[in-house]
């Protein structure tokens, strides 16, 4: 599936485990296409790769306005977003609120 993000020219692809988070899914991929017609055709592209991998989408929504397309495939998520609405609903900042990465300069204390 990142794949199909890729082929198509998605910017800045994001995957977020939220595993033990939520129930709605394992996982879920941000991307931004640069335009309402770029956002579709990604979106377009990740539902056609999921059905050769054999994964049936359980929804898309969006696909009208296409600022903000999601594509539904059970455990993983994939939201494509213009970036002023990436930007304005900061899915990335809800769901990494308290995730710290460890920090490099730290020592260790022991």
């Amino acid at each position: 599936m990142l794949q199909a993000l890729e082929d198509l020219k998605a910017k800045d692809i994001r995957e977020i485990d939220v595993r033990g988070r939520t129930s709605i899914a394992d996982l879920l991929v941000v991307a931004s296409g640069t335009s309402t017609r770029h956002v579709k055709s990604i979106a377009d592209e990740v539902v056609k790769f999921a059905k050769k991998a054999g994964v049936m989408p359980l929804g898309v929504e969006g696909e009208q306005e296409a600022e903000w397309v999601l594509v539904d495939l059970g455990d993983v998520i994939v939201h494509v977003m213009l970036p002023r609405i990436r930007e304005f609903y900061g899915l990335e900042r809800l769901w990494t609120v308290g995730d710290r990465e460890p920090d490099a300069g730290a020592a260790s204390v022991g």
